[in-house]
């Protein structure tokens, strides 16, 4: 029994001893997972820390942020007022100014170099009886700008809007390029919102805004490689004419409309075409039946910083403006009689306004210009005295 005693205190020592170290393992194993889980406490515990202090960071800014918000809010409403009562004043006094303007209008110089001022008594008696035979009963020249009357807000930026002074009709050409016009039986129906407009469909497109309507007839330059000027029949709808108009290039007539090659307008005598050539603006006279150039005048004006153009009674009336706009003037004038002395035109300033004209109209009833001004339609009233040369004679 002595060996089986000893075998069975052998494996009984054995299998002490391997529980011993299973304990031993098992014992290290739960205190490397304590260790490790309060670590992780630690971690999570500093997380809640950093994630309540960046609350509590994030709370004070947008506290911060919401009361700069309602300071600028305050200020922003604040500068507002400001802007309109200096809007207010500002207007008052330009319209103070233009009462001033128009009460004692300043007398520029004239392109007295491109014409013969200096002539002998004789000579120059002689010259005023014949422009007075040749005159069609138009001698008056414009004196001031009396009103001005903004009618509405319609179509592109740019545009036309005339009214046939036969017809009384009025025609809306919106945009630089296009071939759809539309036509109202009277001015009312423009502005009132319930009417509704007679659509016409060109032939060809406009290009510019050189558009002249005069005894149911619309005279245009179409869209091309050359100067072509239209006549378009708005009672049957149909193309009358049209003549490549003599020009030696395509550029603008006016600089601060680069659209308008030639600027087509009417007036008591007639046709007239206003082109630039060079630095300067030139004038022509058509034939409202043929379309035949009868006759051009180098008129001196220099097409810098030029708007636009009018004729009344012979006379050409020439608008000018700055970058960025600001108030429009006639600066340069050149009547194609020399009925007009060099110190008798006014420089005219246009009552105030939102931006630079892209046409100008003369109707020859009304003595009203319809104006396009940044897709407002207006209208300005024009007062006109005799010229002095006709008061000189009389």
């Amino acid at each position: 029994m002595g060996p089986i005693c000893l075998l069975f205190i052998y494996f009984l020592f054995n299998a002490t001893l391997s529980q011993s170290w299973a304990q031993y393992h098992y014992q290290s194993l739960m205190n490397y997972l304590e260790n490790r889980m309060l670590a992780m406490e630690e971690r999570i515990s500093l997380w809640h820390e950093q994630s309540n202090r960046y609350n509590s960071e994030l709370k004070d800014f947008r506290q911060q942020a919401t009361d700069i918000i309602e300071r600028l809010a305050k200020d922003n409403r604040k500068l507002q007022t400001d802007l309109e009562e200096t809007g207010v004043h500002v207007q008052r006094v330009e319209q103070e100014m233009d009462y001033i303007e128009t009460q004692n209008p300043p007398r520029p110089c004239t392109k007295a170099e491109d014409k013969i001022v200096e002539q002998e008594a004789s000579a120059k008696q002689g010259k005023k009886e014949d422009d007075l035979d040749s005159l069609t009963g138009c001698v008056d020249i414009v004196s001031s700008i009396r009103a001005m009357k903004i009618l509405k807000r319609m179509g592109s930026p740019k545009g036309v809007w005339t009214r046939d002074t036969v017809t009384a009709k009025v025609y809306i050409f919106s945009g630089t390029e296009g071939d759809t016009v539309h036509e109202y039986g009277l001015v009312s129906a423009l502005s009132s919102s319930s009417s509704s407009a007679r659509i016409i469909t060109l032939p060809t497109s406009w290009n510019g805004t050189g558009i002249a309507v005069h005894n149911n007839q619309v005279y245009y330059v179409s869209d091309g490689s050359e100067v072509r000027v239209m006549k378009f029949d708005l009672l049957n709808g149909s193309v009358v004419d049209s003549v490549v108009f003599p020009v030696d290039d395509r550029s603008p007539v006016y600089t601060l409309n680069s659209e308008t090659v030639v600027d087509l307008v009417a007036d008591e005598e007639g046709l007239w075409a206003v082109y630039g050539s060079k630095d300067n603006i030139n004038l022509a006279r058509m034939d409202t039946d043929t379309l035949d150039t009868e006759q051009m005048w180098d008129t001196g004006c220099p097409r810098e910083n030029a708007e636009s153009a009018f004729v009344v009674c012979g006379t050409l009336y020439v608008v000018y403006n700055t970058r960025p706009p600001s108030r429009s003037r006639i600066q340069c004038v050149f009547d194609v009689n020399d009925m007009i002395s060099s110190g008798e035109a006014p420089l005219l300033y246009f009552p105030r306004r939102f931006g630079a004209h892209s046409s100008l109209k003369y109707n020859t009833k009304e003595k009203q210009l319809y104006a396009w001004d940044d897709g407002y339609q207006i209208l300005y009233k024009l007062a006109l005295k005799p010229k002095l040369w006709t008061k000189e004679w009389a």
